[in-house]
């Protein structure tokens, strides 16, 4: 079987690879929440960063509950990234595969593109 050696490369390795994906998406959301007129730091902070992700897509930071709740958290998900794509100007294609499957490379681009946050396109 496995050896406690191999055990632990592999948990490092795994921990490793999370923490540069955590990196990477706060630093891809920091860019966001500047572009969106949010404080750029409030990325850092798991819970928060979901809460104005969601103000950013247009609706009230309460609605960001919603990802308690089995089910209807993926739904509401797709509707946060549709509508965050919106925001900035991509469509719906974009906004469903880099935002929902593909979603840290999806924040890198709407990040450090040069694309304008628009609400009223929401």
């Amino acid at each position: 079987m496995f050896d406690q050696t191999s055990i632990f490369a592999l948990n490092t390795t795994n921990s490793l690879i999370g923490l540069a994906i955590y990196v990477l998406a706060v630093v891809a959301l920091w860019r966001i929440f500047t572009k969106a007129g949010y404080p750029g730091w409030l990325a850092i902070i798991p819970i928060v960063n979901a809460i104005f992700l969601v103000k950013i897509a247009g609706f009230s930071g309460w609605m960001s509950l919603l990802y308690l709740i089995p089910i209807v958290n993926i739904v509401f998900h797709i509707i946060v990234a549709i509508r965050l794509g919106r925001a900035f100007g991509h469509g719906g294609f974009f906004s469903f595969f880099l935002l929902v499957v593909f979603w840290v490379i999806g924040y890198l681009i709407v990040g450090f593109s040069d694309d304008k946050y628009r609400p009223e396109r929401i």
